[in-house]
Parts: C-alpha cells; sequence; structure tokens
C-alpha cells in the first residue's frame, strides 16, 4: 500500500487559536483504521493527558518545541522527520503536519514540494479561520491575507460563534482574498469530514493498544460522564453535510476535457480521487489523481496484472450539482483514445511530478513545455496547484 503510493503530507495551518488542535484532535478521533502520523510545534498542545502513558505515541509523533517548522534553515530538519515517518514499518497513511500559530504556510509548502523523499508528497494547505476573531485577526497579522491566498481549504471554525449574517460577512471577505474556487468549509469545534482530506481505512487489526482514537474516544466518554457538554468527537455527524458522488467509466476520457471540468470545478467541490484511464499512445498508465480544494496531483502508476483500464472517480462536496457533475464527467468520455495526439497530455503532465513524469527533452510529447516562473509569492507550480 504505502510501498506503492506516496504518503500524503497535509499542512494545517491557522493563526493561535483558531481551533487547528482541535480540528487534528477530531481528526485524529474519526479516523477508522487509518494511520496518521503527525507532526506539532508544541506536544503540550495537544489536550489529550492519556497520551503520557509510555507507548502510545511512538515513532508516529514527532515533536518540535524549539521554533516553528518554517524557521529551518533549508528544510532538512522536516525532512528528517518525515523521512523518519514515511519508513514502511511505520504503516503510515497519512501524514499531518500542525503548523506553530506563526508559522508562515507558505515556506512550509515549499519545503515540502522541495523535499526528495519519493515516499511522501504534498497534500494541501489547509487554513483555519476563527470566525468570531476575523476582523481582529487580519488588524493584527496583515499577513492573513497571503495565507489565505496560497491555502488550498478554508476551515471557518467556530462557526456556531457568529450569526448568520456575520457568517456570510466572513465568508464573503474570505471569498475575496482566495486564489478563485478555494473551497470554504463552515465548521464548529473543528468537526469537518475526514474524508475531505484522507480515505478513512476499516479497523483491520487487534486494539490491544490504546490508540489516539481510543484515547479520544475515553476523554469524551468521561467529559460527558462529568456532565460534560456532549459535544465530542463523534457528535454532531459532519458527513451529513457532505454529499458524495462516484463516476465510472470502462471509457477512456479525453485529457483535455478532463482537465478542462478540473480547471471549472465548483468551490463547493471540496475533494477529488481515483484514478483515469486516458489510453493516449504513450500514456496508457493509470493516472491516481488527489484534488484537495484547488491542489491537483496526477500520479501514474501500472495496472495490476489483469486489471480492467477504466476511471474510477470520487468527488466529495457540500452544495454541490452531483448529476450536474456526472453529466460534465460523461461528456468527458473519448471514443477514440488511441487517435488523441500525446501534446493532448500537457494539461494533465503539468500536475505530475516532474520525477514521476521520467522527463526525457528527447522524447516526443514527453512533458511539457516550461511555464512562465511562477510569482514571488505563489507556490512554485511543481506543487500540483494551478498557477
Amino acid at each position: 500500500m504505502n510501498s506503492v503510493q506516496p504518503i500524503p503530507v497535509v499542512v494545517l495551518a491557522g493563526f493561535l487559536g483558531s481551533g487547528k488542535t482541535t480540528l487534528l484532535n477530531h481528526l485524529l478521533g474519526n479516523r477508522g483504521g487509518t494511520r496518521i502520523g503527525v507532526v506539532v510545534n508544541d506536544f503540550g498542545s495537544i489536550e489529550i493527558d492519556a497520551m503520557s502513558v509510555a507507548g502510545q505515541v511512538g515513532d508516529s509523533m514527532v515533536s518540535l518545541g524549539g521554533g516553528c517548522l518554517c524557521c529551518a534553515v533549508d528544510g532538512s530538519e522536516l525532512d528528517a522527520y518525515l523521512d523518519k515517518l514515511a519508513a514502511p514499518v511505520h504503516r503510515i497513511d497519512v501524514i499531518v503536519i500542525e503548523a506553530s500559530g506563526l508559522a508562515e504556510p507558505q515556506e512550509m509548502v515549499r519545503m515540502l514540494v522541495a523535499n526528495e523523499n519519493p515516499a511522501i508528497r504534498y497534500g494541501g494547505l489547509v487554513q483555519v479561520v476563527d470566525a468570531a476573531e476575523f476582523d481582529r485577526t487580519r488588524a493584527a497579522h496583515p499577513e492573513t491575507d497571503r495565507h489565505l491566498s496560497v491555502a488550498d481549504l478554508v476551515v471557518l471554525n467556530k462557526t456556531d460563534r457568529v450569526d448568520p449574517a456575520e457568517r456570510a460577512r466572513i465568508e464573503g471577505e474570505i471569498a475575496s482574498l482566495c486564489a478563485p474556487g478555494t473551497p470554504l468549509v463552515g465548521a464548529d469545534h473543528g468537526r469537518i469530514d475526514p474524508e475531505l482530506l484522507f480515505d478513512r481505512r476499516p479497523w483491520t487489526e487487534t486494539r490491544g493498544q490504546l490508540s489516539f482514537e481510543d484515547l479520544i474516544a475515553e476523554a469524551a466518554d468521561a467529559a460527558d460522564d462529568a456532565g460534560g457538554d456532549g459535544r465530542d468527537a463523534h457528535a454532531d455527524h459532519a458527513h451529513a453535510r457532505y454529499e458524495s458522488v462516484g463516476f465510472t467509466s470502462d471509457q477512456a476520457l479525453s485529457p483535455r476535457r478532463f482537465i478542462d471540468f478540473l480547471d471549472r470545478r465548483p468551490a463547493g467541490l471540496y475533494r477529488i480521487k481515483g484514478f483515469v484511464w486516458f489510453g493516449v499512445p504513450g500514456h496508457r498508465e493509470r493516472y491516481e489523481v488527489h484534488a484537495v480544494g484547488r491542489f491537483l496531483r496526477f500520479a501514474p502508476g501500472p495496472w495490476g496484472r489483469g486489471e480492467r483500464r477504466r476511471t474510477q472517480l470520487v468527488l466529495i462536496g457540500s452544495g454541490t450539482d452531483g448529476p450536474g457533475l456526472l453529466r460534465e464527467l460523461d461528456a468527458c468520455r473519448e471514443e477514440f483514445p488511441e487517435q488523441a495526439p500525446p501534446e493532448s497530455m500537457w494539461g494533465v503532465l503539468r500536475y505530475v511530478a516532474a520525477a514521476d513524469r521520467g522527463d526525457d527533452p528527447a522524447a516526443e510529447g514527453a512533458a511539457p513545455p516550461e511555464d512562465d516562473p511562477a510569482p514571488e509569492d505563489d507556490p512554485a507550480p511543481e506543487d500540483g496547484s494551478p498557477a
């Protein structure tokens, strides 16, 4: 599993008090059988007292108490921690980095994009915003606008603390600061559907030793027994707020029409995952597609022995037109993919890591033309984000 597919690394950013730790705890408490590696700046900020029990954290947790991750001079320190978590022995499925409240997320993205470990890949930047403190945060930290402009997904947290009119105003402000099409998810107490960021796997192993999920569940049960407010990680099921649409096609998809569909995807479509069959000469691999917000990445790989050539996609969003999305995907089908010219794949290859493209200037149609240099304030195109 992880020996074949690189591990996505999701950056969880936001200013102090925005609710990053609460959101992380929610992800850990609703992860199913998914093995999550966590990198945090301050171990003490994880509000699970039982974590101090020997053996509970092990090698799946890395603590950086000496400063922001983005303060590493050349990124080698973070690289070393990621290399450790990505070791096959840990069988990690996803890594979540909880950045310091004063971190520069853009620099963290650059560090991850520059990481040369083939076992990991950048999985998107999630910016957490405190709805109740939004205006004060912008006034005290003008860099808020820049952080929002590079986010792949924005979580507007603590929506229960503002009235509907105020929430609508804040959402409008955020939309004006973000790149066009950047999804905005509303949440209270950090409760978002983990499926927006990673796949939850079923439990397949005996819980002989307490896990993060066990610890959080026990803490929530204890709070309920003590007369708490009942807002534990499993209450108010977040998944009820989202819709999931599946699409399957035994017919190849046109790379140009599919990229056009992705470029025009609605803001409410938070995540796309699955595999695509293009069938273009020279590009007959299975293309894994992964999108979180506006972040997009394709990864070519071999088909399994006897595996049927087909496209299988899952689209997760809120307020989206499911039947309309399926109609648009139906329109992407290509009857004669073998007649498509190699350059029709250029739009797809732009979102494939150079190492996966196997760039060879002598190979006809092997890679798209070089893009213009990215603006200084935007992540380089190689990170999989639209320029």
